[in-house]
């Protein structure tokens, strides 16, 4: 009965935070290769009036930062990548009683590891989500947000529960 309350005090185990991100990654990859398989580069089926499958490859970073820089972005972002991945598993293990910080984490390792492994695969990474939305026309040609994917939306998610913790974790001290 001690064990199990030390397990519930100390949140899930860091087995299930790294089989989250696994799922993940396989989520991405499966997906990815579906497109590849299906779709050729450039290649669009219209979904909805605002939304589009696609086709797309991006060498470089969020909304192809250095994309057009050579080559040398692809080992740069995989390093960055690796690096970003044990650092956080290195945080989930030290801090695995706090759930959203880990979720978090978890949501952004899987994204960042789901491109690394296209990165590694096929030098670039592949897009295939696509959305269109009239209000986007000043910041993006004809109103289309640029392309992403599952480990794209993973890592945002991840991004907005990291910020989400901060803010929850500023307010509980304020009332401390």
């Amino acid at each position: 009965m001690a064990r199990t309350s030390l397990m519930h005090r100390r949140g899930p185990s860091l087995a299930l935070w790294l089989g989250l991100a696994v799922f993940v990654i396989v989520a991405d990859q499966v997906t990815k290769t579906l497109i590849v398989n299906a779709f050729q580069l450039g290649d669009s089926v219209t979904i909805t009036s605002f939304f589009n499958l696609v086709r797309a490859h991006n060498p470089g970073a969020a909304f192809s930062f250095l994309a057009g820089a050579g080559g040398w972005q692809r080992w740069f972002f995989v390093g960055i990548g690796v690096v970003a991945s044990v650092f956080i598993v290195w945080m989930l293990r030290r801090h695995g009683d706090q759930r959203l910080f880990c979720f978090a984490l978890t949501m952004i390792l899987g994204g960042a590891v789901g491109n690394v492994v296209d990165r590694l695969i096929h030098g670039y990474v592949v897009d295939f989500l696509q959305f269109r939305f009239a209000i986007l026309e000043p910041l993006f040609h004809g109103g289309y947000f640029p392309s992403f994917n599952i480990a794209d939306s993973a890592i945002t998610l991840g991004a907005i529960c990291l910020i989400l913790d901060e803010l929850l974790r500023v307010r509980r001290s304020r009332v401390a």
